[in-house]
């Protein structure tokens, strides 16, 4: 994946990110270290500020989506 397609994912998952309440998120994995490709999936953990609920989870995975093309598997911590 190229730099300048990571900047787009970047600044596209700010502003969802935002939108959806999260005080803290980190990208790691693959798109990280510099070795994503078209078909690498996207590593994100997030901190919400305050609770969420399961159609606010839902919701903000679907923009994400959306945005990316990509399947995103949720983890509760």
């Amino acid at each position: 994946m190229k730099g300048d397609q990571i900047d787009k994912i970047k600044k596209t998952l700010i502003e969802v990110l935002r939108k959806h309440g999260v005080k803290r998120a980190a990208l790691f994995g693959s798109i990280v270290r510099g070795e994503a490709t078209e078909g690498s999936d996207i590593d994100l953990l997030i901190e919400f500020e305050g609770r969420k609920s399961l159609l606010d989870l839902a919701g903000l995975k679907l923009e994400i989506e959306k945005f990316i093309y990509s399947k995103i598997l949720t983890y509760d911590m």
